[in-house]
């Protein structure tokens, strides 16, 4: 109990909490932190039918989803600020709006061209969902409550892509791809509604930040602790977005899985990390964040060093999979609690603070997915970088973030 009321302590208070009910927030929140996502993973068994319509090669079809990543990494540098000036509400709902908006353009888009632009342009806006998400939270809650609230929301995240995927491979075969484009202006004209409605706003104006953006930002760089826990979830998204580009390779090309095998893989892993926030959910009230934070991440990158042994030795399809389930079970337990450590002490300017946290997350994965590729995608390939990337993120939490933790007394 001493030491949970230790990390509280930490955490700076904004505003006296009025918090809505803990369930209903989680899936409000988690429904706007996927629908930028969701605009990818929806439309993405169309991207051939799409190639064809539009007279485009399969390099400008897939161009279409990295300029939409890069919209939702770098939309949150300028949506982030803007709501610590401006309160949650506004930048929100302009966003939601646009995005909208953009999914009309996107379905009555002439040429690829045309589509590309409005696809970066759809990803900027899709952002506000994605770091205002993290910033309500932060503002509706603390401490190991903050951590709980985010494992709810890892939890709505974690199953997007399972089903969008299956969804748009049947809306594909219907409506085509531009009808999957007017699917996604209705979802987001439906979220619209929910966040006029069921979503208050979050800050008021006596604990808004009138300085812009580029100040706030030097604050936050210049905290090494801060700093610890960005280098860490850069690192974390770097093993994961090489994850998500290279497992279809490895399984249907290295393990000549079916589709159909292999999409169940691919569920059961998420699955895994719907398990591991649910996990952490109920743990960390007694164990702490800074500790599940610790043993989630070390745990990660001996499951990621034992799944590189296990292709180095050439022992199997099993031996691959069991500790990249458990990699992705640990992985479950670890978002939620870097985040709220990382936003512990920056309640004032969370928008900015989880804007950096998302950029580096979002930025990484258009790097490192074609680096991975660069000699053909396979199991060492894909366990080699994650170990990597794991381990580093290891090292990182163990030699520069835990002692300053343990400094402030929060360890």
């Amino acid at each position: 109990m001493k030491r949970l009321q230790t990390e509280a302590s930490l955490v700076e208070p904004v505003v006296p909490k009025n918090r809505p009910g803990a369930l209903r927030m989680a899936v409000v929140l988690g429904l706007l932190e996927v629908f930028g996502p969701i605009s990818m993973d929806l439309y993405l068994p169309a991207l051939p039918q799409l190639a064809d319509d539009l007279r485009a090669g399969q390099s400008l079809a897939q161009a279409t989803m990295s300029v939409c990543m890069l919209g939702l990494a770098f939309g949150q540098l300028v949506v982030g600020p803007l709501s610590d000036r401006f309160g949650r509400r506004r930048p929100l709902l302009a966003g939601i709006g646009l995005f909208t908006v953009l999914s009309v353009v996107c379905a009555f888009a002439p040429s690829i061209e045309v589509l590309l632009a409005a696809r970066f342009l759809q990803g900027l806006c899709g952002s506000a969902g994605i770091v205002l998400s993290l910033a309500v939270a932060r503002d509706l809650a603390e401490g190991v409550e903050l951590v709980r609230l985010l494992a709810l929301l890892t939890t709505v995240g974690a199953l997007a892509p399972i089903v969008a995927p299956v969804i748009g491979g049947q809306l594909a075969a219907i409506i085509g791809w531009r009808g999957i484009f007017g699917v996604l202006a209705g979802i987001g004209a439906a979220l619209l509604i929910v966040a006029a409605t069921a979503l208050p706003e979050s800050l008021p104006p006596e604990a808004r930040h009138p300085r812009k953006g580029g100040g706030e930002f030097r604050i936050l760089l210049k905290d090494p602790l801060f700093l610890g826990f960005l280098l860490v979830s850069t690192c974390g998204g770097a093993a994961f977005f090489t994850y998500l580009a290279s497992i279809s390779f490895v399984l249907q090309d290295g393990f000549s899985l079916s589709p159909q095998l292999f999409s169940a893989c691919f569920a059961a892993n998420a699955v895994m990390s719907v398990l591991g926030a649910q996990v952490n959910r109920a743990a960390v009230r007694r164990v702490g964040p800074v500790r599940m934070y610790v043993l989630g991440t070390t745990f990660t990158a001996a499951a990621a060093l034992t799944m590189l042994g296990a292709v180095l030795f050439g022992a199997g399809l099993a031996a691959l999979l069991i500790p990249l389930a458990l990699l992705m079970l640990a992985g479950g337990t670890t978002q939620a609690n870097g985040n709220a450590l990382a936003l512990a002490n920056h309640g004032r300017r969370a928008g900015t603070a989880a804007a950096l946290l998302g950029t580096a997350s979002f930025a990484i994965g258009p790097i490192v997915a074609p680096l991975v590729s660069l000699g053909g995608t396979t199991p060492l390939s894909m366990s080699l970088t994650m170990t990597v990337a794991y381990g580093i993120a290891t090292v990182l939490l163990w030699l520069a973030v835990l002692p300053r933790l343990r400094r402030s007394g929060t360890a």
